[in-house]
């Protein structure tokens, strides 16, 4: 480590001390480790040869200068190249200017969203960058209009309004990029797979020539502050080769424990790169030689989970302490049983995947949980039950109508609509020694859930199929092994190994194994699937 790399180092944690973990969260400021910034100029050395020849260098989010303090130890600092910064955030960006004031480097402290190159002397031979990490719902709706309309004006590209801020300034430094520029990010993995990546991955297949991507193992996280599943993304300014993109995964950038090439045809017809690159086991030429002959994807093919069931979240209450409540704090309210209906603990409480009831349907969990539901007006509530409408008021004294749902329903107090189930799939989870992180639950009470579950809801004629005890418990098997199979395929992954999969995401299981769980239904379902 030089000198001036230990210097900056002890100037990051220094400032980040100064800011709380929620101002760094909001503002998504998470510095890139010291050897990862090596890492990442090592590559692009090899990747364009000798950096001390007149390059110009760019880095749109600056923070203290990781990138370019790992760019100083291979490139001299009077190697005739130009060095150009931005950084928002004068906490960091003051003290970074200080700390390479003799560099050459000129670090301007502007928003580089809102920027645009002066001239030909602003462009960038390499382009290296860590963005901000912000989410979609940390991003002003203006400042969203403003960027979502940048994009589109440079690129002819529409960006959905979940995108993190991060994608925003991928797309826009497209226009800082000299003709064979070389461009490397640190970014989230996710963008591989999520419907709101689906522009930045159009970008890199169609405007840029797509280099490598490399996925790092989500348990092995490469921030100590952030729990994100990251990638690196190598492209240059220059229309799309005939080489295929190379996608590696895991180890570090130079020693990966998985490689593969994927040609771009492939890559446009696939929804989540994350598939890539598959690992290819030892088994015997034959074997290998008959997967080969199978289609790559058959997710176009047969019926799935969600021409089967309708798959909703479970209810978001906005304040489960208040909303929530167990029988011992149900009892001393002493509110009608009306407006208390059973619900589900949470995965980590629950115990069993198979959910047995008392013979009011009240789930059998040992600590039996009640949500409290009520659409009446709060002065007819008051002639109804008082107690109920005392218990809201206690709600309104300590402001849970305020909250960010409540005030958008009317009665603030009452939830969203939901029946039980008997099939809930919890929403996330860790892979732990190689098990699904979703567990499959059969509900044989009343209850319903909260959104820390997948509600699926059986279509005709499924639903008819699991009307009897044994039907259930056959679909439930088919379920949890269709699920246990194909969980890899499905949801995303985030920084420490937690998966997450969305009702979409969930729907587009393979169900082949619920047909043949329902032998008389079998025609029926293959049927209606067909016409969805």
């Amino acid at each position: 480590m030089t000198r001036a790399e230990s210097r900056r180092e002890r100037l990051q944690a220094e400032l980040d001390a100064g800011k709380t973990p929620r101002e760094r969260n909001v503002l998504g400021q998470f510095a890139t480790p010291g050897p990862l910034a090596a890492e990442i100029v090592e590559s692009a050395q090899a990747m364009v040869g000798a950096l001390n020849s007149g390059t110009s260098f760019l880095d749109p989010a600056f923070g203290t200068g990781a990138f370019y303090s790992a760019l100083l130890q291979v490139s001299p600092q009077d190697s005739g190249g130009t060095a150009l910064g931005f950084e928002i955030d004068p906490h960091y960006g003051e003290p970074a200017a200080d700390l390479w004031n003799t560099t050459g480097l000129r670090l301007e402290l502007r928003d580089f969203t809102a920027q645009r190159p002066s001239g030909s002397g602003d462009l960038a031979d390499l382009l290296i960058c860590n963005p901000p990490y912000v989410r979609h719902h940390h991003i002003g709706r203006e400042m969203k209009r403003r960027l979502a309309a940048n994009v589109e004006k440079l690129l002819r590209l529409r960006v959905s309004g979940l995108a993190g801020l991060y994608v925003y300034f991928m797309l826009l430094s497209h226009q800082w990029l000299k003709p064979n520029a070389l461009s490397v990010w640190l970014v989230p993995s996710e963008f591989m797979d999520v419907n709101y990546g689906s522009a930045l991955k159009r970008y890199l297949l169609e405007r840029v020539d797509l280099i490598r991507v490399h996925r790092f193992d989500p348990a092995e996280v490469q921030f100590s502050d952030a729990m994100v599943s990251s990638a690196v993304v190598w492209f240059r300014n220059r229309r799309p080769s005939a080489a295929s993109p190379e996608f590696t995964f895991g180890g570090s950038i130079a020693k990966a424990r998985a490689r593969q090439r994927v040609d771009s045809g492939t890559l446009g017809g696939e929804r989540k790169w994350t598939r890539f690159p598959k690992t290819v086991s030892v088994a015997s030429k034959g074997a290998r030689n008959k997967r080969r002959r199978e289609p790559a994807d058959r997710r176009g093919e047969g019926v799935h989970l969600a021409d089967l069931f309708s798959i909703k979240r479970g209810i978001v209450t906005g304040a489960n302490s208040f909303f929530i409540l167990d029988e011992a704090r149900a009892h001393e309210a002493g509110m009608s049983s009306r407006f208390l209906r059973p619900v589900l603990p949470s995965p980590r409480r629950l115990r069993t995947d198979v959910v047995e009831a008392d013979a009011n349907g009240v789930p059998d969990v040992g600590r039996p949980l009640y949500l409290f539901d009520c659409r009446l007006p709060l002065h007819e509530l008051r002639r109804a039950d008082p107690k109920a409408a005392s218990y809201v008021e206690r709600g309104e004294a300590a402001e849970i109508d305020r909250g960010y749902l409540a005030v958008r329903r009317d009665p603030w107090y009452a939830q969203e609509r939901r029946e039980p189930t008997p099939f809930l799939c919890t929403y996330m989870g860790r892979s732990l020694q190689g098990r699904t992180p979703f567990r499959v639950v059969l509900n044989k009470s009343d209850a319903i859930a909260t959104n820390v579950y997948l509600m699926l809801y059986p279509k005709a004629p499924l639903a008819r199929a699991t009307s009897s005890t044994a039907g259930r418990e056959a679909v439930w098997r088919a379920l949890r092994r269709s699920v246990e199979a194909q969980w890899s395929e499905s949801g995303r992954v985030y920084g420490g190994g937690l998966h997450k999969v969305e009702p979409g995401e969930l729907g587009r299981i393979r169900a082949d194994a619920l047909i043949d769980a329902c032998p008389e239904s079998r025609g029926e379902l293959v049927r209606q699937a067909a016409l969805l």
